[in-house]
């Protein structure tokens, strides 16, 4: 009996916390092979649960991995996909409030949800977590903020970014505990109101700027929040150990409500990691499509219903989406296919891994990338490789002039799924479209 034929036999749902860390690199957790600092508290996640090798996030960079996540489809089928990451408000894009989503799906069967953390969807008035499918949200909106005055400008007094639903709010404090704070309540509410809940806790760390607990005169120094000649590998430690921290108070919490046994629990991050990240045994880092820029830590616990241990899977951003529906007795949208997968069976049946095939592109050089089994088709700029990743994960032998019929089979579905996108945004940047005339433009292929 799989894990949503238990819940819907015992007359229960379970509940769901998605943990989202951003710009966290593959080997940035002990349980993945950080090796100056532990991670304790995602480290005990993994040991009660199924611990990824070959997770992929759907992008190398922020917004265009929510999308993909939020819908379960691949980004490149909505505008505000092909901004990577979202631009400013000025360009009217954004996740459009009447595509479904997990959060929308999941309340259809009577789940609350709560978005704590990142949004980086598009702004108000015409976008928003309440417009997709949050009941509540407690965050802030655009890309990243200083973690101590929750500003996305520095030197600016009116870009402090931080909402409680729609109204825009002020609190003291270092940003990655606030979000803990919040999420340890609002566990506590749900659970004594004996609602099913979906918590959505996306953090910002690790992400820049690099603000660790302490460096509150930090941030006020900085002119920008890039601060690409700040931060050290110590204080990248301390901001990972200060998030591990809280998902701490997260299971604690959960624990302390009687409800850790029916909460499935997912850690991940957003892409691959940034300048202190360790995406050791790959090459690459965030915006890039070698692995380092894609491959990211996945972590899901399910007591009862999950074996621990470790899987070979590929999987992908995407996939939570039908996975979690799946779980919860919910259905996607018939008329928005998901192209993610549900991992289901991989996670309450012990089933054997499934070939995927998975596709990326990124405006950045002109980056191409499609992997099928073991292989992997890259392009960058006029450079084209072939890789086997499992065999050669720093893809360094190219094997395009040894194995030219996988090459020309790679190239080909790429160029197929890709006649299936909206063009890039490059064209579009050129017309200076806004959202809403992309939509029109391109929506025939949206669906």
């Amino acid at each position: 009996m799989s894990g949503a034929q238990s819940a819907r036999a015992a007359g229960t749902l379970p509940n769901i916390v998605f943990i989202l860390a951003d710009d966290l690199g593959y080997a940035d957790l002990s349980c993945y092979g950080r090796r100056d600092f532990t991670t304790p508290n995602i480290d005990r996640l993994a040991a009660g649960g199924l611990r990824f090798t070959q997770a992929y996030a759907n992008s190398a960079v922020c917004s265009a991995t929510r999308i993909a996540l939020i819908t379960g489809r691949y980004q490149y089928r909505l505008a505000a996909g092909l901004e990577e990451p979202l631009a400013s408000p000025a360009r009217h894009l954004g996740l459009p409030p009447e595509h479904p989503t997990l959060p929308s799906l999941l309340k259809k069967v009577g789940y609350g949800t709560t978005l704590i953390g990142k949004w980086h969807l598009g702004w108000l008035p015409d976008f928003g977590p309440l417009k997709s499918g949050y009941d509540h949200f407690w965050g802030f909106r655009g890309g990243a903020i200083d973690y101590f005055t929750h500003k996305s400008e520095p030197a600016a007094t009116d870009t402090e970014d931080l909402w409680d639903g729609d109204v825009k709010i002020h609190r003291a404090g270092y940003m990655t505990d606030l979000l803990g704070d919040r999420a340890v309540s609002v566990i506590a509410d749900y659970a004594r109101a004996q609602q099913p809940f979906f918590v959505s806790l996306h953090f910002n760390a690790p992400h820049w700027p690099w603000e660790a607990p302490g460096d509150e005169a930090e941030s006020q120094r900085i002119t920008s929040l890039h601060d690409f000649d700040g931060g050290s590998q110590a204080t990248y430690a301390r901001m990972v150990k200060q998030m591990d921290m809280q998902v701490g108070r997260v299971l604690n919490a959960l624990d302390s409500a009687g409800v850790a046994n029916d909460t499935i629990v997912i850690f991940t991050s957003d892409n691959g990691g940034e300048r202190f990240a360790d995406t050791w045994p790959f090459t690459g880092k965030k915006t890039e499509l070698l692995e380092g820029g894609l491959r990211i830590p996945a972590v899901v616990r399910w007591p009862g219903h999950i074996r621990a241990g470790i899987t070979e899977q590929v999987a992908i951003s995407m996939d939570w989406m039908p996975t979690l529906l799946a779980a919860a007795s919910g259905h996607p949208d018939p008329a928005y296919p998901p192209d993610g997968m549900s991992l289901l069976p991989v996670l309450t049946q012990n089933a054997a891994p499934v070939a995927r095939r998975l596709f990326w592109r990124y405006k950045s050089n002109a980056q191409r990338a499609m992997r099928e089994g073991d292989m992997k088709w890259l392009k960058i700029a006029d450079n084209t490789f072939l890789f086997n990743v499992v065999a050669d994960p720093l893809e360094r032998a190219n094997l395009k002039g040894r194995q030219p019929e996988v090459y020309r089979r790679l190239v080909a579905a790429y160029e197929d799924w890709n006649a299936r996108m909206l063009p890039e945004i490059a064209e579009s940047n050129s017309h200076h479209f806004t959202g809403a005339e992309l939509a029109d433009h391109y929506g025939s292929k949206a669906k």
